[in-house]
Parts: C-alpha cells; sequence; structure tokens
C-alpha cells in the first residue's frame, strides 16, 4: 500500500487536523476538561532551560520540559493525544515502539501531512504491549530531537507488575556550546561516520544528577535512550541489578553484567536493588559517570525481587516456512558539489539504495513487499565499520542470532547492529501499512540508511 499527499488528505478528513486559534495556550494543558474527546493535550513549543551553568539555551519542548512529558496509559488501552504545534517549524509525531496503525504513526507523507505552525492533529490508538517507549518527529529530526523533541511514553502492565517504586531516566546528549548555544546538529564529515555526537551528557535534562531511591527497596529504572547519535556502554558497578524488559519486550531476568550496550532509540527495564541509606552508586556510560544513584531513608522493608513481567501479545514467527530476506547496509558517498541545487548528500544505503529524505514520495518505492500474515526472517549485514541501531516501524520482531555476539532470543523493535555484524531476525508481517526501516543514528538516517517495507 502507498500513499500520495491525495490520499493523506482524504485520509485525513476523519482525523481531526485543524487551525489553533493564536490566543491558544503555550504549555501541557493536563488532562483536559472534556475527556470524551482526548486524554492529553500535548504542546510542543520553545521553552528556555538552564542546561549549562549560567546560561540559559532556547529548547523546543514538549508539555513544558525537555526532554518532554511522559505519557502514561495501561496496555490494552486507547491512548488519545491532541498534539499542537505551536513551533514556527512543521512537525509531527511518531510513537517509537509502538504496534499501531499506519495512520497514527506521525511519518510525513506517508501516514499523515505535516502538521503545520498553530494547527492540532488527534493522535488516537490502542496500546496492546506493556513497556518503555518513547515519542518524537519524523520531520527535521536530527534538529528537531537535538532541540529537545524528544519524550516518554509508559504503557502499564494490566496487572500489577510487582514493583513498588520506579523512576524513569531518559538519556540525551546535547549539541551545546560552553554558552549554552546550539552547534551543528549534523556535521557531513561525522554523518558519513558514526554520527555527530552532542556535548553535553545529561538525564532528564540534568548533567550528572544525584537521584535518590529508597534504601533497600527493589526500584524498576526505566533506562531510554533519547539521543539523536550516541551508544551508551550502560553499567553500575557495584550494584545488585538485573534486566528485566529491553526494548519494551519482557526477558528472563538476568543479570545486567558489566555493561549493556544501549544504542539511540532503545530502551532498557532494569531492576536495582537499593544500597543502604547513604550509599552511593555510579551509574556509568563505559567510564564516565552519567548520575549518582542514593540510598535515602525508607521505612518500608527490604523489597523482593519481582517476578518475570508478562510477555506481550507479539506474534511467534513460523522460523521453518518463513522467507528469508537479505539487507545489507552499506557505506556510499555522493560528493555535496557533485548533487542538484537543494539536494541533500547521502553517505549511506540499503541494497544499493540511498533514502531521499527530501523526496515526498520515497516510500512508494518500498525496498521490499511483505504478504500479509506471513513469517519473514530478515538477515541484517552490517557492511561499515560503524554501528546502526536498525528500528523498524509499526511491527516488533524477534532476534535469532548474531556472528559477533551470543543471543538470547528475545522480541524488540530496534536492534543495535554492530560494525561488520550478520544478524537474523524473524517477524510476522501482520500489521498493514507502509513502514520505515532505518538506522536511528539520526544523521545516518537523513543521509540515505532508510527504506519503506510494505505489508499488504
Amino acid at each position: 500500500m502507498s500513499f500520495t499527499r491525495r490520499k493523506v488528505l482524504a485520509g485525513l478528513l476523519g482525523l481531526g487536523v485543524v487551525g489553533l486559534g493564536a490566543g491558544g495556550v503555550r504549555y501541557w494543558l493536563g488532562r483536559p476538561e472534556n475527556v470524551a474527546t482526548h486524554d492529553y493535550e500535548l504542546i510542543a513549543a520553545p521553552l528556555d532551560v538552564e542546561l549549562v551553568p549560567g546560561h540559559m539555551t532556547t529548547a523546543w519542548a514538549y508539555g513544558g520540559q525537555a526532554p518532554g512529558l511522559e505519557l502514561r496509559c495501561r496496555q490494552g488501552e486507547r491512548l488519545r493525544v491532541r498534539f499542537i504545534n505551536q513551533l514556527d517549524v512543521s512537525t509531527t509525531i511518531h510513537w517509537h515502539g509502538i504496534r499501531l496503525p499506519l495512520a497514527m504513526d506521525g511519518v510525513p507523507y506517508v501516514s499523515q501531512l505535516p502538521v503545520l505552525p498553530g494547527e492540532y492533529f488527534d493522535y488516537d490508538f490502542i496500546t496492546p504491549d506493556a513497556g518503555s517507549y518513547w515519542y518524537h518527529p519524523h520531520l527535521g529530526s536530527s534538529e528537531q530531537l537535538g532541540r529537545g523533541l524528544v519524550g516518554p511514553l509508559i504503557v502499564e502492565e494490566r496487572e500489577p507488575s510487582g514493583f513498588a517504586h520506579e523512576r524513569t531516566l531518559c538519556l540525551k546528549s546535547w549539541h551545546l556550546d560552553e554558552q549554552g548555544a546550539f552547534t551543528a546538529f549534523s556535521v557531513p564529515r561525522d554523518a558519513a561516520r558514526g554520527g555527530t555526537p552532542g556535548r553535553l551528557s545529561t538525564i532528564n535534562g540534568v548533567h550528572a544528577p544525584t537521584l535518590d531511591l529508597p534504601a533497600g527497596e527493589v526500584v524498576r529504572l526505566r533506562v531510554l535512550n533519547l539521543d539523536n547519535t550516541l551508544t551508551y556502554r550502560l553499567n553500575l558497578p557495584g550494584a545488585d541489578v538485573r534486566i528485566y524488559a529491553l526494548d519494551g519486550n519482557p526477558v528472563a531476568p538476568r543479570p545486567l553484567g558489566k555493561e549493556y550496550w544501549l544504542g539511540p532509540g532503545m530502551r532498557i527495564d532494569l531492576a536495582l536493588r537499593v544500597p543502604a541509606a547513604g550509599i552511593e552508586l555510579p551509574l556509568r556510560n563505559g567510564p564516565l559517570r552519567l548520575a549518582t544513584l542514593r540510598g535515602q531513608d525508607s521505612n518500608a522493608a527490604p523489597g523482593e525481587w519481582p517476578a518475570a513481567l508478562p510477555a506481550n501479545p507479539v506474534s511467534e514467527p513460523d522460523l521453518e516456512g518463513a522467507q528469508t530476506l537479505r539487507f545489507n547496509f552499506e557505506w556510499t558517498a555522493t560528493l555535496a558539489e557533485n548533487l542538484p541545487a537543494g539536494a541533500k548528500a547521502s553517505y549511506w544505503q540499503i541494497n544499493g539504495k540511498a533514502w531521499d529524505i527530501a523526496d515526498k514520495n520515497c516510500a512508494e518505492k518500498p525496498i521490499a513487499s511483505l504478504e500479509l500474515g506471513k513469517s519473514y526472517i530478515f538477515e541484517l549485514r552490517n557492511m561499515a565499520q560503524y554501528q546502526h541501531p536498525i528500528h523498524l516501524h509499526g511491527l516488533s520482531f524477534k532476534v535469532l542470532s548474531s556472528n559477533r555476539h551470543s543471543v538470547i532470543p528475545y522480541f524488540t523493535d530496534t536492534y543495535l547492529l554492530d560494525k561488520n555484524e550478520v544478524a537474523r531476525i524473524a517477524l510476522v508481517a501482520d500489521n498493514p501499512g507502509v513502514w520505515m526501516f532505518h538506522c536511528h543514528v539520526i544523521d545516518h538516517m537523513e543521509t540515505g540508511l532508510m527504506a519503506a517495507i510494505e505489508v499488504v
């Protein structure tokens, strides 16, 4: 199924896209008065924040904060978000990791038209899977995500999870200079390599915070990598900590081990037994401290480790009957001086085809067409020396094997493909539509490393 601008316009007639008067409220309005219409009003607008001490930065914020407001709902519920654009640029919201109808996926000229300045759009979908997810634009992504348009979406389990306490930790590095001014979000030399890194690391918008947690309790830490570029080598030396979920999908609880590589767009749910009051633990990216976790006086008795989280209702692929498709993620080079006026440089391609981020009809030429209900095995081959967190919209897939790592099979929506790695993933093509398939290093995506996969 392909979408032209005319088809998208026709589909929007029933989706509540109308103008917002100049007198509209600037920030998040909380639960609205008219709950029959929507659950949240989420406003994107400029916001002055102090990221560099003593200097103000004009970020772009969701709900009056950057990273954005944490949205919550329960598994199986309908989430209704009225998104209001009070920026001076067009934008959308993509709900990363959520298996939803194409019309709600937030990809401009594929599932919807851009939300223009002063307009609103009603996103309305069921959340079938519990877990840690997030939301962000899919338009002008390097700048819009870079300026702060990222936020967590938490889908709670249908029944109590067994965790009495939890914290959401949003990882993001900012492209800032010493005075808090934004620097380039995408530099060609870096885009053609590992990606353009930010300079200031933050958790929930604060550099190297100290986070107080109830001493002796087992706390669920939802760690979300909302970065444009960086893969974090997460480690908690000296901690009693276990992995409970990867990218929203539960796994059999197991120790964190030495470190876990969390690429852009990826999430991990950890269970941490908080140390005694006053004892501190470093949460690190490799050797670099991201935050300090400190035990705080608690009257509660020491908590027990919760049972494994219930599995999400993701279809199990039929490996014996599955068709295998190969995808090569390759480096290429189109020099900027050889491009037509206004065209964007291309450094990456999938199966010899580079995505043109400026071509509104690119999705009408899918790289693969899948039959609805059929199982597939994707062989992902990284032909380069740089990592690629490969993300698929609209579907969850099962990681089967890798030639670089031992794999305990698990479901996910984003897989960190190591340099020169060959990995095998499997899925059931059970959600019709045209779905983006791309690297979540944003300037890799914007310089060619994206494709459309059609399910019909």
